[in-house]
């Protein structure tokens, strides 16, 4: 399975030989430093850990990771069914994926603030008319009379966005270079996003 740490730069479009468009999400996918490879017999489960763009300077604890490796932004750990044959220390670029590759990709949605039921939840409101005044938009009502309270998880209005969001079965369409990386469709958060990909398992 692959696996790359990679930050968005901007949706384009990609023209095929027969005239379609495909719409496109441009990342630049890596470099990416291995910092840490685990394995089920020392840390119980098997999976790699990247680093990602350079920082200025680092904590004390992080410093002590990533000894012997460059100062690192962002990392991230990936769970494989096998690590391979990747060591600390080895280096991932885009390279690695093939057009046509499907993936998944795992980023965070864009932050929308508090929001009421209509647009968190799809919510219909109220009618206009027969009665109603000031309530196009408010939830109705949210519980019978009997319970004497109100249902966990019930839908109301709140915080919005700014959430891990993973979207499947996405298509690498093009590999540039500069490990530019084109994935067919959108995929979460603004720009200059750092997201998460992987091969489907």
């Amino acid at each position: 399975m692959k696996c790359i740490l990679a930050k968005k730069i901007e949706m384009s479009q990609v023209y095929r030989p027969d005239g379609t468009v495909i719409p496109v999400t441009l990342v630049q996918a890596g470099p990416c430093v291995v910092t840490q490879v685990k394995t089920q017999d020392k840390d119980g489960y098997v999976a790699v850990q990247l680093g990602f763009l350079n920082a200025k300077r680092l904590n004390k604890p992080m410093e002590g990771h990533l000894k012997d490796l460059p100062k690192l932004k962002i990392v991230r750990e990936f769970r494989l069914p096998s690590a391979g044959e990747l060591k600390k220390g080895d280096v991932l670029e885009a390279a690695i994926f093939e057009p046509g590759e499907t993936i998944e990709v795992t980023g965070r949605s864009k932050g929308k603030g508090f929001q009421g039921v209509v647009k968190r939840h799809g919510f219909h409101g109220q009618p206009a008319s027969h009665g109603h005044k000031d309530q196009l938009r408010m939830p109705g009502s949210i519980g019978a009379g009997g319970v004497q309270r109100v249902f966990k998880g019930l839908r109301m209005a709140g915080r919005m966005g700014d959430e891990n969001v993973t979207v499947k079965n996405l298509n690498v369409v093009e590999v540039r270079d500069g490990g530019i990386l084109a994935i067919k469709g959108a995929i979460p958060g603004g720009r200059n996003g750092i997201i998460a990909i992987q091969t489907v398992k």
